[in-house]
């Protein structure tokens, strides 16, 4: 039985480790048989003795590599070289022995314990250990084999066990007061500020809501949470009013989305803070007490008439004073008007309901000490109608009646419109005139529906004697104040078939009537075409006669007459100055105020120096110009006054001939020829003897 061989492995020795031998009953010891050895690690591992089949291991064996060889023998007669046996197969165990030290599957292991967990496995050494406090510990575990008995072997492995979050921790705020401020003017939905409550959890455990309790600004203010960071943001709900108040105080609750039921009992999971915000004032445009006016009035309201008042008022503190006024633009014809201080609108023309049933203009509030801060407010002015506009006639009626016809026939139904809008409708009556109340010739019939038929009152009509007829008709509405007109209906006379078409409408029977036939209607027009083409030649001739010149020579010098080269004002130009003061300043009246110039101030006139006074000549002309410009009662603005004074001590001394006759010599003139022809008079005055004797 050698079907299997057991061997240790970890064979120390020096020599090789004997396995097994192998034998069969051929062998007779003489050396006739060989023993060959095949399969695994045959001639490697294992190796024989082919001449007495003993076996040993060449090498050390590893039972963890391979525990098991299968091996096959057979026995060879060396002559014949022919097996003696059938080959034969047999095992090769290797027995373990403790030469491993136990090793865990990975250098290193990561573990998750909830914290405030119980025991387990890996249990937590201490009660209630918190995440909050350690989050990471490091744990090294040593396995033994053997039982742990002496001799054994050991291998070691290190855990790192993390504490994972539970929600055993509330929101709690930094600080119990928040303090925010916003002006009064802000948009609803703007952010005033941020608040954040610290939860020491992670992940959905730390994630909380925030909400404002009931009480003072609850319904004034919001706050909305924001997912990523976890903050509380307020928000403005309602408008505010600095004027209304000032301050508010909320209350505002952080507490946990997720909260765990197993840590109930150790509190609520919520926190509070006060958040105060302070409402800052800034310069509000004046405020309307209505969104929009509606004033009705009646359309025949007298001009300066008040209709109605706006109001408005500043909101801020100081409570400005309002100046209203009304925008042009959309009173383009200045139909009304406005006190600007109370806000009282009045009528500046009349009022025209027919032309203009509505009136829409825009009114303007003001500070008075602020311009920039103004509203407008829409004001709808609705004219009321009144029975301002008689009734008449619908349209132009084309009325006939037939030579034929009979009594009684209808030969016309007229209606008529009123321009006026009455609130209970329309009502109409027809009447003859009162100057002709009884017609022989037709009838008027009121239809009771504002409509009213003609009738014929006599048997047949002679357009020969009568080709047109005019009928009086007066007309009335049911109004107040009642207003009537006559409406005067125009009957022809025509000729008309059985049925009652008419045929022909001429007047040639009463123009032959006239006596006036075509012969003479044409000389009557030439007559008058030859009269008009002699009045256009009286005139064609009239406008080819010279004018005599007021003044035919250059040189003549009379002071009374005034040319003229522009048309002038008429008899403002004759009066704003007196010629004969000019000649005569004594005459002059004093009182007398220009009449082209309307003076801004009234001046008390101050009575000039008589010409008679003994004074200087340059004191005079600045006597004169200061009167001039002082003196509303001046020659007009564009005129010129003009004084000339030569001064002493002049190099060609004085030109006057007033000390002539006092003079103990005659004079000779006669260098006044030398000095050119502008002092041609002058030699010709004073320079012959006949000048001298004149």
């Amino acid at each position: 039985m050698w079907n299997q061989f057991f061997l240790l492995e970890e064979y120390t020795g020096t020599d090789t480790q004997y396995v097994g031998k192998l034998h069969t009953d051929q062998d007779k010891g003489d050396g006739n048989l060989k023993y060959i050895l095949t399969g695994d690690g045959a001639g490697s591992l294992f190796v024989i003795d082919e001449n007495t089949g003993d076996i040993h291991a060449a090498k050390k064996l590893d039972r963890e590599e391979k525990s098991l060889y299968i091996l096959r023998a057979k026995a060879i007669d060396r002559k014949t070289g022919r097996q003696v046996e059938p080959e034969s197969e047999f095992i090769i165990k290797i027995h373990d022995i403790n030469d491993n030290e136990p090793k865990f599957t990975k250098d290193l292991y990561t573990a998750s314990v909830p914290e405030m967990s119980g025991v387990g496995i890996i249990k937590t050494a201490l009660p209630d250990m918190s995440r909050e406090n350690r989050e990471q510990y490091q744990v090294v575990i040593q396995a033994k084999d053997m039982g742990g008995q002496m001799g054994g072997l050991s291998g070691t492995t290190t855990v790192n066990i993390t504490l994972t979050d539970v929600n055993n921790n509330p929101p709690r705020f930094p600080q119990s007061t928040y303090q925010f401020n916003s002006p009064e003017s802000v948009p609803l939905g703007t952010h005033l500020g941020r608040i954040k409550a610290n939860d020491p959890d992670v992940g959905e455990n730390a994630e909380m809501e925030y909400s404002i309790a009931e009480g003072d600004g609850a319904d004034m203010f919001d706050v909305i949470t924001d997912k990523d960071t976890q903050e509380g943001i307020i928000t403005v709900k309602q408008n505010l009013d600095f004027e209304n108040k000032m301050l508010y105080t909320l209350r505002v609750d952080a507490s946990n989305t997720h909260p765990d039921p197993r840590f109930l009992h150790l509190g609520p999971f919520k926190d509070t803070a006060v958040v105060k915000i302070s409402v800052e004032d800034i310069d509000e445009p004046p405020v309307f007490s209505k969104l929009f006016y509606l004033i009705e009035v009646d359309e025949d309201v007298k001009e300066g008439s008040i209709i109605g008042q706006v109001t408005a008022y500043d909101p801020d503190a100081m409570n400005n004073l309002i100046k209203y006024s009304i925008d042009r633009h959309t009173d383009m014809d200045r139909i009304f008007s406005i006190h600007s201080e109370n806000g009282s609108i009045f009528t500046l023309k009349p009022l025209d309901r027919e032309s203009s049933p509505w009136h829409n203009i825009t009114i303007t509030a003001t500070e008075i000490n602020n311009s920039k801060q103004s509203s407008q407010i829409p004001v709808f002015i609705r004219i009321l109608d009144i029975n301002d506009h008689a009734p008449e006639f619908a349209m132009y009626y084309e009325t006939f009646v037939c030579e034929n016809a009979k009594p009684g026939q209808l030969i016309q139904t007229v209606s008529v419109m009123d321009k006026d809008d009455p609130p209970r409708g329309h009502k109409f009556f027809f009447e003859p005139v009162p100057e002709f109340p009884l017609n022989p010739n037709f009838t008027i019939v009121d239809n009771k529906d504002n409509t009213a038929g003609i009738m014929t009152r006599k048997d047949g009509y002679s357009r020969n004697k009568m080709s047109t007829y005019l009928l009086p008709i007066l007309i009335f509405d049911n109004d107040y104040p009642i207003q009537s007109s006559t409406g005067t209906l125009t009957i022809r006379v025509c000729a008309c078939d059985n049925q009652g078409n008419m045929q022909s409408c001429n007047a040639q029977a009463l123009v032959l009537a006239a006596g006036l036939s075509t012969g003479a209607l044409i000389a009557i027009l030439l007559c008058v075409i030859i009269l008009l083409v002699l009045v256009v030649l009286f005139a064609a001739l009239k406008r080819q006669r010279k004018k005599e010149p007021l003044i035919i020579s250059k040189d003549d010098v009379r002071d009374n007459i005034v040319t003229y080269n522009d048309e002038g004002g008429g008899e403002e130009d004759t009066q704003a100055f007196d010629i004969g003061t000019l000649r005569n300043p004594e005459a002059r009246e004093d009182s007398k105020l220009r009449r082209d110039v309307m003076p801004e101030t009234i001046f008390q006139i101050r009575r000039t120096v008589p010409l008679w006074e003994n004074i200087d000549v340059q004191d005079f002309i600045h006597r004169r110009l200061k009167e001039n410009d002082s003196d509303p009662s001046a020659p007009p603005y564009d005129s010129l006054a003009t004084y000339a004074y030569e001064g002493n001590d002049s190099i060609a001394d004085s030109l006057s001939s007033l000390e002539s006759l006092t003079a103990d010599c005659n004079q000779d003139y006669d260098y006044l020829s030398d000095w050119g022809p502008r002092f041609k008079k002058l030699a010709d005055m004073y320079g012959g003897d006949d000048s001298d004797r004149d």
